[in-house]
């Protein structure tokens, strides 16, 4: 399933927020740059979490199916080691739960998305 694009309208109020959180990151820093990165780097790793959860969440979401598929990739049914696996999301808004997640091995994954048109 293709992610939602956002409209030109709304690209537009996406960029001003981020103009906002910018300016603010700014002022927050002082002219320090090592704070400004760890600002920007603070922001960036709590956004990627409201969006994929935490590493300890996957990780125990990447063992329950491994469990569940029997250690095997859920696209080409062949053994899959976990350290050779990745947790694929039949629909990327939804995030990773049991429900929207399969584990397939990292060839198997790329020539999905390959097939759904992601590069």
């Amino acid at each position: 399933m293709a992610s939602r694009r956002l409209s030109e309208a709304e690209s537009k109020k996406a960029n001003n927020l981020l103009d906002t959180i910018r300016a603010k990151l700014q002022a927050l820093s002082a002219g320090d740059p090592a704070l400004l990165f760890a600002y920007r780097r603070r922001l960036h790793i709590r956004l990627m979490q409201d969006e994929r959860g935490t590493p300890a969440h996957r990780k125990k979401l990447k063992a329950f199916k491994w469990i569940e598929q029997k250690g095997k990739c859920a696209i080409c049914h062949k053994k899959m080691p976990t350290s050779e696996s990745e947790l694929d999301r039949f629909n990327a808004p939804a995030g990773y739960t049991p429900e929207n997640t399969q584990l397939v091995h990292h060839e198997c994954h790329r020539k999905q998305q390959s097939k759904r048109g992601f590069k």
